[in-house]
């Protein structure tokens, strides 16, 4: 036999039956999961409830990329609470 040369298996391309399934079984279970993500949020504490959506965000929203300011401007963003 010629090393480096398939002999069996499948072809070039063709996807795994398993992978696929698997992906079709979870689709549905994300699926169900997200009709009830609003419930099970408010059942959060405030902060958890935040945490999750920041984790959500990047499935959501495009990232974006670093801007530089030029023209020697200082922008200063606060969120701190006012007391």
């Amino acid at each position: 036999m010629a090393k480096g040369r398939k002999t069996g298996g499948r072809k070039a391309g063709t996807p795994n039956k398993l992978t696929a399934e698997m992906r079709q079984v979870l689709k549905v279970i994300l699926e169900q999961e997200l009709e009830r993500l609003p419930q099970l949020l408010d059942s959060l504490k405030p902060e958890k409830k935040a945490e999750i959506i920041c984790r959500l965000l990047p499935f959501v929203l495009p990232q974006m990329s670093e801007t530089e300011l030029t023209g020697g401007r200082k922008v200063v963003i606060d969120f701190t609470k006012d007391d």
